[in-house]
């Protein structure tokens, strides 16, 4: 018998619910719908996912929680480079997009299917990012786009939708949000410009904060395992008890612009306050601890790798060799960190560790030192600059 099953990435949205309709009516292929929740997801927006899934006509919906693995397969590296895209995004959705992949390139495998599906229009990275990861892990898998491919307007979605009796709210949202356990991104209007901010409303968690707050964060081997003093049975818990902390205060928002995969510009609002905490205090803890050495070479890597991530690279092995680096620099990164919050801004006060390098048996910076004497800086300085003096001296450079 022809295998005519199509594992679908579902949403429950407009897209995809013109896929599961399109998949079906059209195609008469079987539609197994997933959702991998990543973090962004109550049991009760899930359940809600399910029931419209079935009542488009699925034979099957699957609901896979991949908050963890997301976490022990990526976010943990994001923290131990301190990886922000062009030094603003913590590369919420991106990140997210490739897990998500992966798992429905396994669901798909498990189950046969001679078809996988997703509802990326031909507008943006998604597209790349899920291709990309089912060509690799799934190569004889056919993949199925209906929305790119027949270059559907919303209008048309929704038309097509009503002449098949599907009774859903189609009022688009005013903004388009996407929310994870590492950030949430807002699209609008004013995204599609360069110039216009997001408005206040267009953030999903208001600011309802208004007297500051301290918060220590405990760190082990670079893994936020702890927050004033109390110790979470997981980094994810810890992860998203800091972030129904911070959230209210409105820290974490910002505008990132970037180069899309696809060679045009892109402008995404978001709102991550517990990465971008995390990320900062994780970095100073850094910068007590490791050498100055330990911290350029593992920046160089860092923006690397964050850029290959972006790009839906993930499972390039040199993505694996990185990672081992960056794991290894971590040894010593524990301590704590006391972080001040307050309306649309966090501050880094301080650190405590046994490993601070920042230790006054050796001297304290502009005061005394202990390890050296004068005449031991006299001789370094001269040494030290010796073949800049040489090349001065035979080129004959005026200064």
């Amino acid at each position: 018998m022809e295998n005519k099953k199509v594992v679908l990435a579902f949403s429950g949205g407009l897209d995809t619910s013109f896929c599961v309709k399109h998949l079906k009516e059209d195609k008469g292929l079987e539609v197994h719908s997933v959702i991998v929740n990543t973090g962004g997801f109550s049991e009760e927006e899930l359940q809600g996912i399910e029931r419209r899934a079935y009542a488009l006509g699925v034979k099957e919906h699957t609901t896979l929680d991949e908050t963890e693995n997301y976490y022990q397969s990526c976010i943990k590296y994001l923290i131990f480079g301190n990886v922000l895209k062009n030094n603003t995004y913590p590369l919420s959705v991106s990140a997210e997009r490739i897990t998500q992949a992966m798992a429905i390139a396994k669901q798909a495998k498990a189950k046969g299917a001679a078809y996988v599906a997703h509802g990326s229009t031909g507008a943006g990275n998604d597209q790349v990012r899920f291709d990309m990861i089912f060509h690799i892990m799934i190569p004889d898998v056919q993949i199925l786009t209906p929305i790119r491919d027949m270059k559907l307007s919303r209008e048309e979605e929704i038309e097509y939708l009503k002449k098949h009796g599907v009774e859903m709210d189609f009022q688009k949202a005013q903004y388009s949000i996407n929310k994870g356990i590492w950030g949430t991104s807002v699209g609008g209007k004013e995204t599609l410009t360069s110039h216009l901010p997001l408005p206040e409303e267009a953030y999903p968690t208001q600011v309802t904060k208004e007297q500051p707050e301290r918060v220590t964060l405990q760190f082990e081997k670079g893994e936020l395992v702890g927050l004033n003093g109390e110790t979470f049975e997981s980094p994810v818990k810890a992860i998203q008890a800091l972030q129904e902390m911070a959230a209210p205060f409105g820290i974490g928002r910002d505008i990132h612009v970037g180069d899309t995969i696809i060679g045009i510009k892109g402008r995404v609002g978001f709102e991550a306050a517990a990465p971008m905490v995390i990320i900062k205090a994780h970095h100073a803890l850094e910068k007590h601890v490791l050498t100055k050495w330990q911290l350029y070479w593992k920046e160089q890597l860092a923006s690397w790798y964050g850029n290959w991530l972006h790009e839906g690279q993930f499972v390039d092995p040199t993505m694996r060799n990185i990672e081992s680096f960056m794991q290894e620099t971590q040894q010593n990164v524990t301590g704590k960190v006391h972080v001040l919050l307050a309306p649309y801004r966090f501050q880094v006060e301080g650190i405590e560790s046994e490993y601070d390098l920042m230790s006054s048996k050796f001297g304290s910076y502009g005061e005394m030192n202990k390890g050296w004497s004068g005449d031991d800086v006299k001789g370094f300085s001269k040494i030290f600059g010796n073949q800049a003096m040489m090349y001065h001296k035979i080129n004959g450079t005026e200064f």
